[in-house]
């Protein structure tokens, strides 16, 4: 939206088609990106500057918000008779549009945080203690719960798992924890960004202020929640002095380059596509749905849906993905992730025979 609002256009037809597949499997956003709610004024400015370039067909690429945003360019465009077609293109990588079995983009950042857990376990075996790491996403906890993709054994980490759906309780988080060190000797955690109270409220908003164009509140630019987390268990432990670290991921997850899904590459190029195709064939607005079969083997197809059915609202992460306790993921939802994740690569464990310790002097 700013870039049509400040001129700043690009001719697509003179990048090389080489250059453009490659950006295809490059991970960030090519063409810029903004957090903005666009207003009626700034739509007539806008329809101006496109009519002066002769464009009719516009795709905004992005999440709920982004969807808003079309379906109010539409709405004006309507109003003011301008002939335009509106479509939104699905990409987020909270997971979290309504009306579609996953979004573009998920794939991906599901896989830099289930590989980062991979790695970091191997860091926790070795130097033990407890370690907490905060995962992106405000109300939905897909991405947080893709933490434990990586698991390979038993007593692999994270071994809690912590998403907004459900009520964050301080005091039975401080149990959890303990409950999983006495039986491992360590402990890793993967926490959502937006897990929250009883009453709904954040628990990061204790410590941000700063809100966007669509009043969202800002939760991945402060490693305070982690911190927050990690004086919790330490004061759970006391006066016991425990080794306690805290990460937080925050925009590494939404491009980190080298690690993208293939599915995921390969649905963000046919969801686009549709989208063009509808337009071109005279479908005035739309965005993309992807329908995943029933049955065994992963196979999809794709809908056209009305914006308006994305717009604003959010789904969230199915209660049947979480366990019993709400402290981890169940095995739907590995069969639901794994497929758009991708396969995940194998490690080694030293687990021969411990050499009998010998009787010195």
């Amino acid at each position: 939206m700013q870039g049509i609002l400040n001129q700043d256009l690009i001719n697509l037809n003179d990048i090389p088609r080489a250059e453009l597949l490659r950006v295809g499997l490059t991970p960030s956003s090519a063409l810029g990106s903004v957090r903005k709610k666009v207003t009626p004024e700034e739509c007539r400015r806008m329809f101006d500057i496109l009519r002066a370039h002769d464009v009719h067909y516009f795709f905004y690429i992005g999440g709920n918000d982004s969807a808003e945003t079309a379906n109010i360019v539409r709405e004006v465009a309507e109003a003011e008779n301008y002939d335009l077609s509106v479509f939104h293109i699905p990409k987020t990588i909270d997971n979290d549009l309504l009306g579609t079995d996953h979004c573009p983009g998920y794939g991906s950042a599901a896989r830099f945080v289930a590989l980062a857990f991979m790695g970091d376990d191997l860091d926790n075996r070795a130097l033990k203690g407890i370690k907490i790491n905060i995962v992106m996403g405000r109300h939905a906890g897909f991405l947080t719960a893709a933490a434990a993709l990586g698991r390979s054994r038993p007593d692999s980490g994270p071994h809690l798992v912590y998403v907004p759906e459900l009520p964050f309780d301080e005091q039975q988080f401080v149990a959890d924890v303990k409950k999983v060190y006495q039986k491992y000797g360590r402990c890793m955690i993967a926490a959502s960004e937006g897990i929250a109270d009883k009453d709904g409220v954040a628990i990061a908003t204790k410590f941000v202020q700063e809100v966007d164009s669509h009043g969202n509140k800002q939760l991945s630019g402060t490693g305070a929640l982690g911190d927050y987390l990690a004086q919790l268990v330490k004061e759970g432990f006391a006066p016991e002095k425990i080794r306690v670290r805290a990460d937080t991921f925050g925009y590494l997850q939404r491009s980190f380059c080298g690690c993208y899904s293939e599915t995921d590459s390969r649905e963000a190029y046919q969801v686009g596509e549709m989208a063009v195709e509808a337009a071109v064939s005279g479908v005035k607005s739309g965005t993309i749905s992807i329908i995943r079969a029933k049955g065994p083997g992963y196979k999809v197809s794709y809908k056209l849906s009305p914006l308006a059915s994305v717009a604003k609202n959010t789904t969230q992460l199915p209660r049947r993905f979480l366990n019993k306790d709400g402290n981890n993921i169940s095995k739907a939802f590995i069969e639901y992730a794994m497929p758009l994740v991708g396969p995940l690569p194998e490690v080694g464990y030293l687990e021969g025979a411990r050499v009998k310790p010998k009787k010195i002097g």
